[in-house]
């Protein structure tokens, strides 16, 4: 299994001929590296209904013909729109073909805001990701303040990676952080959710200062894990 980190909080995930992403914002995204035109995927995970998440989704559902998986009033929205749709919920899971994914809390909001109608469509409940392929576990926090549960969160499952939000303003701070990924007990953590817009710019190396020892991990764009 390979595991990239695309800027934002974009994550690719390359299993068994299998190509997922999470939170697909690529139009907009001055981080990124990917393409709308050149991306392949197969299934779309999304955490939440902001548009700096949910991004390019319904473009990349329809140019590959792939099932997007999302709460379930974000899937419904999406639905509308012409695409596969696999409604999930908070605290359910469900067996893939790539492997298991189960949703998480997570304390942050979740609407897709139009701009020129100025009009802002609720779309449930914000969600993180746990993600099982290969035997391994990944937990994709989503946009979230520090809660208690992550403990639960921790001691339920053994995390070999988990990506968290260090932006601050909008999600935890890198202090907040820290003790989310004490908590997680996760093998190893990567910073997500910074430095792509002025008011969450922050130093990821800082970030990393504070965990124990050989646990941070800065995942520059474009750069691959391997599990």
């Amino acid at each position: 299994m390979k595991i990239s980190y695309h800027g934002h909080s974009v994550v690719k995930v390359e299993t068994c001929g299998q190509v997922l992403i999470i939170d697909p914002f690529i139009t907009g995204n001055s981080l990124t590296d990917l393409t709308v035109d050149e991306l392949k995927v197969n299934y779309i995970l999304l955490t939440h209904g902001h548009n700096d998440h949910v991004g390019d989704t319904v473009a990349l559902a329809k140019k590959n013909n792939a099932v997007v998986i999302a709460p379930f009033e974000l899937a419904k929205f999406l639905s509308w729109q012409g695409v596969k749709v696999h409604p999930m919920h908070i605290g359910g899971s469900h067996l893939f073909d790539f492997g298991k994914v189960k949703l998480t809390q997570a304390f942050h909001g979740s609407s897709y805001v139009d701009e020129e109608t100025k009009t802002i469509t609720y779309t449930g409940m914000p969600a993180g990701i746990l993600l099982e392929v290969e035997g391994k576990t990944l937990y994709h926090a989503g946009d979230t303040a520090l809660f208690s549960d992550m403990k639960m969160i921790g001691e339920l499952h053994c995390i070999d990676v988990a990506f968290l939000p260090i932006g601050d303003n909008f999600t935890m701070g890198p202090t907040d952080a820290a003790l989310a990924a004490k908590w997680i007990q996760a093998k190893k953590v990567v910073p997500i959710h910074y430095n792509t817009f002025p008011v969450i710019e922050q130093d990821p190396c800082d970030f990393i200062g504070l965990l124990d020892s050989n646990v941070g991990m800065v995942v520059e764009v474009g750069e691959t894990i391997k599990l």
